[in-house]
């Protein structure tokens, strides 16, 4: 069998032809690999083999698009692995019946993902979802304009550049600032002996562990049944006794010291676990 024919007959069967170091992945095989894939069981041993040989072979094109958003302040190995997220995203998703080929797909996929995790963890400060989208048009319309007028543009010249108000630049400008905070052992100089952030910091306060129980407390005790919330108020807050309690919910006050109970150990486990609210109800 020639050499040709034993390639095509492996592209049929859904298995990527080898790759050409000079020339890059050929993702050619992908569309007849998603046809197979599309028809088998779900959960089938080929069905899984084939699917996770799709997913290793596509790894590198996940891989380049983590790379175009090096050196924006995030961790490159945080930005593959989001990018990767996307690309099983796009693999679990994809519907080869629709007529697109998977490229098309996973491309946007990734890269919107990829974005998603700027908008969402690059910020260190509460920032509106408007600014964070208008805050990576910014710096490529700053560096044309810079180019083209021969100086630094003006907030007016950038917004008639990106099409928003000249208030919306100023305050994606100001915003801007609290996109990544500083390491606490961030140095102010170049010297290895110069001080670190954290040597100019206070000693750590104990009333602040009393502050994050406290908070999520509260939350977790709002997640009690409406019955539960009240009696644990009534006993701790509002410092009543159980038969108090009983008199004011016309129960008995054994039912009022079960439902007591029943309150504090969940309360209990979720402080444990540190797990949502939605785990004490």
């Amino acid at each position: 069998m020639s050499e040709h024919s034993t390639r095509s007959q492996r592209s049929h069967s859904g298995e990527p032809p080898s790759l050409s170091a000079a020339h890059g992945p050929d993702y050619r095989w992908l569309d007849t690999a998603f046809a197979r894939l599309h028809v088998l069981e779900p959960g089938s041993a080929e069905h899984v083999a084939l699917r996770n040989r799709i997913v290793d072979e596509c790894l590198p094109l996940a891989d380049r698009i983590a790379r175009r958003y090096d050196r924006r302040g995030e961790a490159h190995d945080d930005l593959v692995q989001v990018a990767r997220v996307g690309l099983l995203n796009a693999v679990t998703r994809f519907d080869p019946s629709v007529g697109s080929e998977f490229l098309s797909f996973a491309v946007p996929t990734m890269l919107g993902e990829v974005k998603r995790y700027f908008r969402d963890y690059g910020w260190s400060v509460n920032v509106p979802r408007r600014l964070k989208d208008l805050y990576p048009a910014l710096a490529p319309a700053t560096g044309e304009l810079t180019q083209r007028l021969g100086r630094a543009p003006t907030a007016a010249e950038l917004a008639d550049e990106v099409g928003v108000g000249r208030a919306e630049v100023i305050e994606t400008m100001t915003a801007a600032a609290g996109f990544k905070a500083r390491s606490i052992e961030h140095r102010f100089t170049g010297d290895e002996d110069s001080p670190a952030l954290i040597d100019r910091l206070g000693v750590p306060d104990p009333g602040m562990g009393l502050i994050e129980d406290s908070d999520a407390l509260r939350v977790h005790l709002r997640a009690l049944p409406d019955r539960e919330y009240r009696i644990v108020i009534m006993r701790f807050f509002e410092s009543l006794t159980q038969s108090e309690i009983a008199a004011q919910m016309g129960i008995s006050q054994m039912h009022v010291s079960r439902l007591l109970s029943q309150s504090l150990h969940r309360l209990r486990e979720a402080m444990a676990d540190g797990g949502p609210a939605s785990t004490v109800a």
